[in-house]
């Protein structure tokens, strides 16, 4: 990349934290020794009273914004970070991890297993949202952080921004939860199990130990990155992207004729060069075990009770994977807790998908939401990009 765009954060670092305090896990195991890897965007005042924490989604990582040394594209949510944007770094000092169990340098199942000396593999213990914020709020402690001007997340990131509300609601004075739900449905679980089978079944996983058999699953991480990306594209956005266009000609055989099929393949043929079979595991099984509502006799205005923050929930009409009905139960949920809450629910063609991309009304929501999130919290006005570089 050799022109940054004028409202990029430019290049950035990407930094370990190292932890040598065991953290105990839901499933009834710990972690020894573990490091997070993170980037920051911005400057932390004086008072540390300007931090946001953003969680990243199912196969997301720490690089959510600014550029890498020879990247060909910027950080996941670069649309939404940056210089006077929706989480502006003139204002707010932002932190984004890649979660523990991720593959991405967090220590997860790639990792070595200090205790045996080999790959963690299969052996990486099981990982649930609130084991996630535990380690999070570690990060904070080691960066000095005892307060979080927000936390902001979408869909599985979404998850982590609520039960970071109600783990330390002392810490959070806004909370942002973005095309998201409060547990998945049965039918989200199918789906999340369909692509586990599609990836255990795969002769090359070998039982999750691949990399000592010098395997790769790659058959299996197609399969359920096809799947997965069919659930995230709405039917809209897949029509007027390909409709039934052919690539060539039907050739009446099991090759690829249609252009969505040759996308889907191209899709699943990426993510199995990038992402790992047992962090992809592992990431699926968090999302269905997420159900703060269960820890409440499945009350889930109860289950918000304790937390303090000011909350915006986001949804998009075409999302059929975490539906606007599900946000709006969140929504109703706590507004009959008592707690503040502004829903918005974004037009848009593009499925689940669409809370990664670009949009005027949503950039407005959530920008307004920080804005305000400053305002109550006294914090400097924000400068323009052209005011911040001179």
């Amino acid at each position: 990349m050799n022109t940054l765009p004028a409202d990029s954060i430019g290049i950035v670092e990407t930094k370990t934290a190292h932890f040598d305090t065991p953290l105990q896990l839901a499933c009834g195991r710990s972690l020894e020794r573990y490091e997070l890897v993170y980037e920051t965007y911005g400057t932390l005042n004086e008072q540390r009273t300007n931090a946001v924490l953003i969680c990243h989604a199912l196969t997301g990582n720490h690089h959510a914004a600014g550029w890498h040394e020879g990247d060909k594209k910027p950080g996941w949510w670069d649309a939404y970070i940056g210089p006077g944007k929706s989480i502006d770094t003139n204002r707010f000092f932002v932190i984004s991890l890649n979660n523990l169990g991720g593959c991405d340098g967090s220590t997860g199942p790639t990792s070595i297993n200090p205790d045996t000396g080999r790959i963690w593999g299969p052996d990486f213990p099981l990982m649930t949202v609130h084991d996630w914020v535990e380690s999070q709020a570690r990060l904070a402690d080691h960066l000095g952080i005892t307060h979080f001007a927000a936390v902001v997340g979408g869909s599985l990131g979404g998850m982590q921004a609520i039960q970071w509300s109600l783990s330390y609601p002392e810490r959070v004075s806004h909370t942002a939860a973005i095309a998201t739900t409060p547990k998945l449905t049965a039918q989200n679980i199918a789906f999340n199990e369909v692509a586990r089978q599609a990836i255990r079944s795969d002769p090359d996983f070998r039982d999750g130990w691949y990399s000592e058999h010098q395997t790769l699953p790659r058959r299996g991480l197609r399969l359920a990155r096809m799947v997965g990306h069919i659930t995230y594209l709405s039917e809209l956005a897949m029509g007027n992207k390909f409709g039934r266009d052919v690539r060539n000609e039907l050739n009446f055989g099991y090759g690829i004729e249609f252009e969505v099929e040759s996308y889907l393949r191209y899709q699943g043929k990426n993510f199995s060069d990038r992402f790992d079979a047992n962090t992809y595991l592992l990431m699926t099984k968090a999302l269905d075990y997420f159900d703060p509502a269960g820890e409440a006799d499945g009350d889930l205005a109860q289950a918000l009770t304790p937390a303090q923050s000011r909350f915006l929930v986001v949804s998009f009409t075409t999302d059929w994977r975490f539906a606007p009905s599900r946000s709006r139960e969140l929504v109703d949920a706590l507004v009959l807790a008592g707690k503040r809450v502004s829903y918005a629910n974004i037009d848009s063609s593009y499925g689940h998908d669409a809370f990664l991309l670009p949009h005027p009304r949503y950039e407005a929501v959530l920008g307004g939401f920080l804005r305000q999130a400053g305002d109550t919290l006294g914090l400097a006005a924000s400068t323009t990009a052209e005011e911040a570089s001179s």
